[in-house]
């Protein structure tokens, strides 16, 4: 998959955009569809998420924090959730509007791959999805934590 140019592998995409906001969703479904997405799922609440989870198995999952039901974070405790829940390895981005850093390094250590903050830009969100899509980093448990393996060191891979 990897090989094929970016736009493909988006159009191949099987996107679970989850968000409260209706009109966040309509705003993010656009510039998604603008990138090439063919596939958009949507939910409103953190339920509804899992659910479509479990229904439409998708390849990616753009999470919002501030939800109805179950957050965000609660979401993502579910779903890292090895050998309970039955796609613990789902690459998830968490796109919310709060920003602060303490807020990032919770999301970080719930598992999600990527952090947006709101209002995103067309480009982060590529740049995002193409981070997943073209270099995926692979699912491990550290201590209580299900998460993705930390990146690489530039550094390090130029030494090598």
């Amino acid at each position: 998959m990897q090989n094929a140019p970016l736009k493909t592998i988006i159009q191949g995409l099987n996107i679970l955009l989850v968000d409260g906001n209706s009109y966040m969703r309509r705003i993010t479904r656009m510039m998604l569809m603008n990138l090439g997405a063919k596939s958009v799922v949507e939910a409103a609440d953190g339920l509804a998420a899992l659910e479509q989870i479990r229904t439409s198995d998708p390849d990616v999952m753009l999470l919002d924090w501030d939800m109805p039901l179950l957050n965000g974070i609660e979401v993502m405790r579910i779903v890292r959730s090895p050998g309970v829940f039955p796609r613990p390895n789902l690459p998830i981005i968490m796109l919310t509007a709060r920003a602060q850093r303490s807020f990032v390094v919770e999301a970080l250590h719930a598992g999600v791959h990527e952090f947006l903050v709101k209002p995103t830009s067309a480009k982060a969100l590529h740049d995002r999805l193409s981070s997943i899509v073209v270099n995926p980093r692979p699912m491990m448990q550290i201590g209580q934590a299900y998460v993705p393996a930390p990146r690489k060191i530039a550094s390090a891979e130029l030494a090598n």
